[in-house]
């Protein structure tokens, strides 16, 4: 089983994950970003949607969203957060590398690092194939990532979290010529314990430019945070938006 496959992992760190404040990030967000600029009846897919973070706010605007995730519990979590919110979106468990829904949306986000899980490159490169394919033609890809670069400036820095009356110790190694990493989190409570590894891959902004184009998105840009500043050596992340032709 791969890490991405694992409940326990999405439900035992959940708090470090998803912390309050990442629901009022995503709310100023997409409030304010003109990468978020969207009318009411827009259709938004939200590809790794975890717990419905971005979709309340969208759905608040009057946008039609649809969550994927692979996570069962990711998606009871993420029910419940919309009821809460009274919004209505669509949820649906399935693999961002198998699902599409040719033009079927006019927004298509990955939020938070949610891609570059997949070791095999080519597995990468198809979901942004199927993101592409169920885009409508003029709709767009936006992913957000931590670039190659901005994660330079701070690898290898221990830190440490406190949550849930304990503390959660992150470790990161970069593997295979930085173009892969691993997260090591070990979460203290008490007399509990709690491992983990995390894995992704590490994308610069022009492998990523080029992993777009080569999935056929045109005008292909990159911001260094949502209020589309560049990307550049005062980037906080790597935002990548591409557009179906």
């Amino acid at each position: 089983m791969d890490w991405y496959e694992d409940d326990d992992l999405w439900t035992g760190f959940a708090e470090v994950m998803f912390p309050p404040r990442r629901a009022a990030d995503a709310e100023q967000v997409v409030s304010t970003s003109p990468l978020f600029a969207v009318t009411p009846g827009d259709r938004v897919l939200d590809l790794a949607c975890g717990p419905a973070t971005h979709l309340v706010p969208l759905a608040r605007r009057g946008v039609v969203v649809t969550g994927v995730d692979l996570s069962e519990a990711m998606l009871a979590r993420a029910r419940e957060v919309c009821a809460e919110a009274e919004v209505e979106a669509r949820l649906v468990r399935a693999d961002m590398r198998e699902h599409v829904e040719p033009g079927a949306y006019d927004l298509v986000i990955n939020m938070y690092t949610s891609f570059g899980y997949f070791t095999d490159p080519g597995e990468n490169l198809a979901v942004l194939r199927n993101a592409c394919a169920s885009l409508a033609p003029g709709g767009r890809l936006l992913v957000d990532v931590l670039g190659k670069e901005v994660f330079a400036g701070w690898v290898g820095r221990p830190q440490a979290v406190d949550v849930g009356g304990g503390t959660v110790f992150m470790r990161d190694t970069v593997l295979d010529d930085w173009t892969r990493l691993r997260s090591d989190w070990t979460w203290v409570r008490g007399n509990e314990v709690r491992r983990t590894s995390l894995y992704s891959t590490l994308y610069s902004a022009a492998e990523l430019r080029a992993l777009f184009q080569e999935a056929g998105f045109t005008d292909v840009e990159c911001f260094g945070d949502f209020d589309c500043s560049p990307y550049d050596n005062h980037a906080r992340r790597l935002i990548v938006r591409g557009t179906r032709a």
